[in-house]
């Protein structure tokens, strides 16, 4: 992933992050207990700002873990947080944590992304959805969002696309106003370029439920019945790596009793 460019200067950068945020000199300059005055130096270049100023108006600006290593080489210092990959011998504890609380989850579906959608781990009731998606989809890192959106995936099986494809579509532009990254760019075009599966004459229509929606639903037909689930993304608190910084725990959560029945009742798929 690429940040936003350096060499427009730590100034500059810092600029657009508060545009961004929305937020004036002096809105930023209290937050970070500094001046107006102070600020308008950095961001003009009249001032080079400490490591540690860098980081406070970071956090405040709530700049991305990579994007603060981008901020610090443009200001002249060295990245502050590493970028650990996750089969380091230094992850196994972490890596033993997430697929504990995968098998929590069970038999309700769940798994965990990287920054660009990668799955780097899965539970089984994941598993149980995927029967049927292409094998070029799972072979290799599968990828999220190729996995639902593709023709071949999960979209010709998910009652709601529509609506379940602009939520994701929406949810990666999000993203991206957040760091620029070619990778994710890269894959919002590609996934946003699918053509939906032809109509099967009503039959792809949402599926009414007798109750007010919480939330929007995931419905995805599986085994001749339709299953529906809200979804709930976590992330980890205050990360000191990049790679955990990027790591989102996403879990398929039964938004109606009858998919509750149908996953307490479902055999054990591995």
């Amino acid at each position: 992933m690429t940040s936003i460019a350096i060499d427009k200067g730590v100034g500059a950068m810092l600029r657009h992050w508060r545009r961004s945020r929305r937020l004036s000199q002096l809105e930023l300059a209290l937050r970070a207990d500094s001046s107006a005055r102070h600020i308008s130096f950095i961001e003009t270049g009249r001032a080079r700002p400490s490591p540690d100023m860098v980081l406070k108006l970071a956090e405040h600006l709530d700049v991305p873990v990579r994007e603060r290593n981008g901020l610090l080489l443009a200001a002249g210092y060295a990245p502050r947080y590493a970028e650990t990959p996750l089969d380091d011998p230094a992850m196994g504890a972490l890596r033993a944590g997430i697929d504990q609380l995968l098998q929590g989850y069970e038999p309700y579906p769940a798994l965990v992304v990287d920054g660009t959608y990668t799955v780097v781990a899965a539970n089984s009731g994941v598993a149980m959805l995927l029967g049927g998606v292409a094998e070029h989809l799972l072979t290799g890192p599968a990828n999220a969002m190729r996995l639902t959106l593709h023709p071949e995936g999960l979209a010709p099986r998910i009652r709601n696309l529509p609506q379940w494809r602009e939520h994701l579509l929406h949810q990666m532009r999000r993203q991206m106003a957040l760091a620029r990254s070619a990778a994710l760019r890269a894959l919002y075009e590609e996934v946003s370029a699918y053509p939906l599966p032809p109509s099967r004459q009503g039959v792809d229509r949402p599926v009414e439920s007798p109750y007010a929606p919480f939330a929007l639903p995931l419905q995805i037909e599986h085994e001749g019945r339709v299953l529906s689930f809200v979804s709930s993304i976590s992330t980890f608190n205050t990360p000191m790596d990049v790679t955990v910084a990027e790591l989102a725990v996403e879990t398929l959560l039964p938004a109606d009793a009858a998919t509750v029945a149908f996953l307490r009742t479902a055999p054990p798929h591995g």
